[in-house]
């Protein structure tokens, strides 16, 4: 405790250097994995590729990645820019399954309904099929912001600020305050990010509150990533969403 309270500067500042690490990925793997998964989607033997490229992907070691990537981008070692560009890498090996899953999951009613409607191909995609798909996607974006909050650490073997910086400076000068103190912000980050996705997606997706409420742990989020729920689920998830949207 005494070394927490003489280092509250280092400490804040090695937080702020893993938090804007770990946003951007997040971020840009949401807003990039969402039209890729829609365009590959219907094509069979593409979803299948992707999936395998996905899992290889993953499979990378990070280390490795954050070493070789410089030499692709033409930026030092140490630069941020490859933990953002390595993370959402990592974060589209995640996400783009997922997203695929969330529309696939989708009841084709739904759809059916808006295209007699009169809805537009773009008009029905953000109105209709987009909102049935949010909760899976939703899902899908909570184990992408945990994993990506716990790669970030890795860039602290290579010397670039991070709460990872505060538990090896601490295993190297043997200061156990220092190790602890990284790692539980770590995991205390995580879970923040977590339950901030779960507030956004309550405020986006009021038709979810009570199935959110529901999923509870993370391994309940892992496995509605990776495989999603039955279309009938996801059907009746937004039942208020699609009814309003389609009648229109």
């Amino acid at each position: 405790m005494t070394w927490v309270l003489g280092n509250l500067d280092t400490i804040s500042e090695q937080l702020l250097a893993h938090l804007l690490q770990a946003l951007p990925p997040i971020v840009l793997s949401f807003v990039l994995a969402v039209p890729l998964a829609k365009l590959v989607g219907g094509i069979a033997w593409v979803r299948g590729t992707v999936g395998i490229a996905s899992g290889l992907l993953y499979a990378v070691p990070s280390l490795p990645l954050f070493i070789v990537l410089p030499l692709v981008l033409g930026t030092g070692i140490r630069s941020t820019a490859n933990i953002i560009v390595a993370l959402t890498l990592y974060g589209l090996a995640l996400m783009v399954p997922s997203a695929i899953g969330a529309f696939r999951s989708v009841s084709r009613d739904p759809l059916q309904s808006a295209t007699a409607q009169g809805f537009a191909p773009f008009a029905r995609f953000w109105q209709v099929e987009l909102p049935l798909a949010g909760p899976v996607l939703l899902a899908g974006l909570r184990v992408v912001a945990v994993s990506t909050v716990s790669l970030v650490t890795v860039g602290g073997v290579l010397g670039i600020p991070s709460l990872g910086a505060l538990f090896i400076d601490g295993f190297q000068r043997g200061i156990i305050a220092e190790i602890v103190t990284g790692i539980v912000l770590t995991a205390v980050l995580a879970i923040v990010l977590d339950q901030l996705l779960v507030l956004l997606g309550r405020v986006l997706m009021p038709w979810n509150r009570a199935s959110a409420t529901r999923s509870g742990g993370g391994r309940a989020h892992r496995h509605a990533a990776a495989s999603g729920p039955a279309p009938e689920q996801t059907a009746t998830a937004a039942p208020a969403a699609a009814e309003g949207q389609v009648t229109r």
